[in-house]
């Protein structure tokens, strides 16, 4: 409620800060709905986001408000005081400056003004055509002179003048239908998209991303905490929303889903020493406040997302990094494990932390805590913010524990999109995607009392790669007779929690049912400095120079369509709906899915996708490395000898590729760790630290961009199935490596691999005859001017659904990965234990990890099978 918090946000002076109300009237009423036929308008929905929608305040957590938002309209660098369309005519002006219609070709003068003259002159010259057969040809005045005279009352006196323009239409379009059957209408590649030279266009992309503009829209995107389904969270879509309109996108709009979502009850968290009793301490759970208290920026609370309410105890027992071979190692070392607390430390030899909690779960222990070791994220890797990068020791990473892996989206509708209305829901309990013990995330300042108290219990651990950086502890891996800690986690869920995706397009003009697809999440778990608001600011960057381009009249050759997703956090919820709401759309019409999650939070650049291979070095000759404005990123990239790395898994894409079958790539700027999932991961990081100028998020922005224009404006899509090929066969090679070193360590019988080598073998064969077929076509139209015959084009477009088509057909759509149906890509997938990883083939590899070999030879047989065929499509 307004007046319960009545100085939230108060300190920005410079940024009015509209009501609920005002934020929500200030969308233009053309905004465009995706929201289901059964729901109401926009106004209902969002009073009811107000009485009944508002699950937030039930139980004290008061998730951020609307009227904590500031007008965006007031916000936008791209909203001056003039309009987009008073602007257009000197963007225009700006352009044609920059010689993007090449002067030089008397040709290009005009043209699109002139066709339509073109078109009327010659309707009007036909009738002074000079036949040659005219002079033979019957005059009217003859044939009325031969036509028999009928009564007055039955006579017909037809308008020949009617007769002679309806004659007039017939022959123009008997010509123009003989000019294209015939292969006389012709089009000059350069000149198709609106007479823009594609050189120049990258030109002018390249020299209009503006740093500051990006810089603005991250310290926007972080003035509050914007969980996902909370309002904070709709408040950014409504902020999304308008730059899309400003920025003059198609069918913008808000595309709503009713999910599955928890936070936590005020009061319903502790981690507490409870016995012995001269050793009984409380957890401080919260971080310290981020900013300054007169600001009043509400920070969310400590916790899990998808966590399982409970309130338990039991012994604590230290399992270093939360492995399922880390409790192995402790249960045949005699510490029992049925009934225990276990404490286990990020990353490491398990970085998941969902499946962290999953093998604690079956290792027998009742609830698990995850804290942040200074070793990997804290003093020990440098300084701790603020006076460094890394996490001071109050910091917490929260995060998801949804087993991602094994199901990915709305965990009560795995398969089918959970719109408003939808009646099909998976029960809560024993969902094969939610852990079932309670699990909190803690600070290194809370887990050291812990640890210290776990002395003289259990044996003392000598293995230095178990041992973390917390100071002043002795490393201890506890037992039964631990002290007994308490841990209590109680959730409200809510079952049907809305979340907003927002999406806007620009419509291709050749092949406007095929799309580009470019996305980033915006939801956070605090205020999401680097993740994902670095990447945010950066999309909407982009969004503004195309939002130029077509307003200077430019179109692209495929619809360029663009996402903000929500609920990416708990488990991908936002895109993985989406998807599934449109799937066999997806598989017929998108040709490509290109993600960014954290845009910066280091300087060097890394790219997931190998089909992208070229088309990304082609983009990356372009841009200059900030640090050494004499070298471009392809430099560095072939200096260091980077090579495409497959894709793995953990956001966004993961929907696209593995479920739809769309060619996916992930790209951004990595660097030392950062404060990740943490409330300090703030504008201020960023900006001291992260990316101080911001001039590796304006790198981004034009890596982005450029690959965007590269995917949706080439006349052949820029995919490379030779390299794409090549890559496969090395997939193949590595799985042969992993089979024989499981088989090694036991009796277990061989497994044949023959098929799939055969089948990795045809495709890279089928993979050089269909590259060939764009050499021949470039010659072609170089050795005709730069002219396209129709029948050409036509090839060529059928050439492009192919080479998008292979994605696709590499699916089992049928069937799906075992266990893991919902997952169809038989060469991508996230590893059944490690969400995060990157693993190919992976039915085969599931199979083997569970020793299950003939099911193994099954999936190796499926798998030779399916790509077998999609060779064979690739070149039919």
């Amino acid at each position: 409620m307004v007046d319960e918090k009545p100085n939230k946000y108060e300190h920005q002076d410079s940024l009015p800060i509209p009501t609920y109300d005002e934020a929500i009237s200030s969308r233009p009423s053309s905004s465009q709905s995706y929201l289901g036929p059964e729901q109401v308008s926009h106004d209902a929905e969002r009073q009811a986001l107000l009485t009944t929608h508002r699950p937030h305040q039930r139980n004290g957590y008061e998730l951020p408000t609307v009227e904590s938002a500031r007008s965006s309209l007031d916000f936008l660098p791209s909203s001056g005081g003039s309009s987009r369309r008073s602007s257009a005519e000197a963007l225009q002006r700006e352009i044609q400056q920059m010689d993007i219609e090449e002067p030089g070709d008397p040709n290009t003068s005009l043209r699109a003004s002139r066709f339509s003259k073109r078109i009327t002159s010659l309707t009007h010259s036909l009738s002074s055509i000079n036949l040659p057969f005219r002079q033979w040809l019957p005059s009217g005045q003859y044939l009325r002179a031969k036509i028999p005279s009928w009564p007055r009352a039955l006579r017909f006196q037809p308008n020949w003048i009617i007769v002679g323009r309806i004659f007039a239409i017939f022959l123009v379009v008997f010509i123009i239908w003989l000019f294209f059957i015939s292969d006389l209408f012709i089009v000059r590649n350069a000149r198709m998209n609106n007479m823009f030279d594609p050189e120049k266009l990258r030109t002018y992309v390249l020299n209009h991303i503006d740093a500051d503009n990006i810089r603005h829209n991250l310290q926007y995107a972080t003035k509050y905490d914007h969980m996902a389904g909370t309002e904070g969270s709709y408040s950014h879509a409504i902020w999304v929303e308008t730059a899309f309109q400003q920025a003059g996108l198609e069918r913008v709009g808000l595309e709503k889903f009713e999910v599955y979502l928890n936070n936590p009850k005020v009061g319903g968290r502790r981690v507490a020493i409870v016995d012995p009793p001269e050793l009984q301490w409380m957890a401080k759970l919260e971080e310290e406040l981020v900013y300054p208290v007169e600001w009043a920026a509400q920070q969310t609370p400590v916790f899990h997302g998808h966590s399982k309410s409970g309130n338990v105890t039991g012994p604590l027992v230290y399992a270093n990094y939360g492995s399922r071979e880390d409790f192995e190692h402790l249960a045949n070392s005699g510490i029992k494990l049925e009934g225990s607390i276990a404490l286990v430390r990020h990353y490491g030899t398990q970085g998941d932390r969902a499946l962290k909690v999953k093998a604690a779960e079956l290792a027998g222990a009742v609830g698990c805590i995850i804290y942040s070791d200074p070793a990997e994220n804290g003093f020990l890797k440098g300084e701790p913010y603020p006076k460094g990068r890394y996490m001071p020791d109050d910091a917490v990473q929260r995060g998801t524990v949804a087993l991602s892996s094994w199901v990915v989206g709305d965990v009560l509708s795995p398969g089918y999109a959970s719109l408003p209305g939808e009646r099909r829901r998976e029960p809560v309990a024993n969902n094969p995607a939610l852990v079932n013990i309670p699990s909190i995330p803690l600070a290194w300042r809370d887990a050291q009392r812990l640890l210290q108290a776990l002395k003289g219990h259990g044996k003392k651990i000598a293995d230095v790669k178990a041992i973390g950086g917390v100071p002043y502890v002795e490393w201890w891996t506890g037992d039964s007779g631990s002290p007994t800690v308490h841990l209590m986690n109680h959730q409200d869920e809510r079952e049907r929690e809305g979340i907003y995706n927002v999406l806007g397009r620009i419509t291709g003009v050749e092949q406007a049912e095929k799309s580009i697809i470019v996305g980033n999440h915006r939801d956070a778990w605090c205020f999401g400095g680097a993740d994902p608001g670095s990447g945010t600011a950066v999309m909407l960057e982009v969004v503004r120079i195309f939002g130029e381009l077509t307003t200077a009249g430019w179109r692209p050759r495929r619809t360029i369509e663009f996402a903000s997703w929500d609920g990416e956090e708990y488990n991908m919820i936002g895109s993985t709906e989406h998807v599934e709401n449109r799937i066999e759309d997806l598989r017929r019409d998108a040709f490509a899915y290109l993600n960014v999650d954290v845009a910066v939070s280091g300087t060097d650049f890394k790219a997931e996708g190998p089909v992208f291979a070229t088309a990304l070095k082609r983009v990356l000759d372009g841009v200059k490395d900030p640090r050494d404005g004499n070298r471009t990123f392809r430099q560095i990239w072939e200096e260091n000898k980077t090579t495409m790395a497959s894709l793995g898994s953990g956001s966004d894409h993961v929907a696209f590729l593995d479920l739809a079958g769309t060619s996916s790539i992930d790209i951004g700027f990595n660097g030392a760790p950062f404060p990740s999932h943490s409330c300090y991961d703030t504008f201020d990081w960023m900006n001291l630290f992260g990316d101080p100028g911001f001039q590796y998020h304006k790198a981004l922005a034009q890596i982005w961009a450029l690959l965007i224009l590269d995917m949706a404006d080439r006349p052949i899509l820029p995919f490379d199935m030779n390299v794409y090929a090549q890559e496969v066969a090395k997939y193949v090679n590595e799985l042969d490596k992993y089979v024989q070193s499981k088989r090694s360590k036991s009796s277990s019988p061989a497994i044949d691999l023959s098929s799939l080598k055969s089948a990795a073998g045809n495709f890279i064969i089928s993979a050089k005859r269909f590259e060939d077929w764009g050499g021949a076509w470039e010659t072609a139209v170089r050795e005709s001017g730069g002219f396209e015959p129709n029948t050409l084009a036509q090839q060529r477009i059928a050439h492009n659904s192919k080479m998008a088509d292979f994605e696709t057909n590499l699916l089992d759509i049928d069937g799906g990965l075992p266990g893991r149906e919902q997952f169809k890509h038989i060469i991508f997938a996230p590893p059944l234990w490690d969400t995060y990883g990157t693993v190919c083939f992976p039915g085969v590899r599931d199979a083997v990890e569970e020793g299950e070999w003939e099911l193994a030879q099954r999936q190796v047989e499926k798998a030779a099978g399916i790509l077998g065929n999609a060779a064979k499509l690739l070149i039919a």
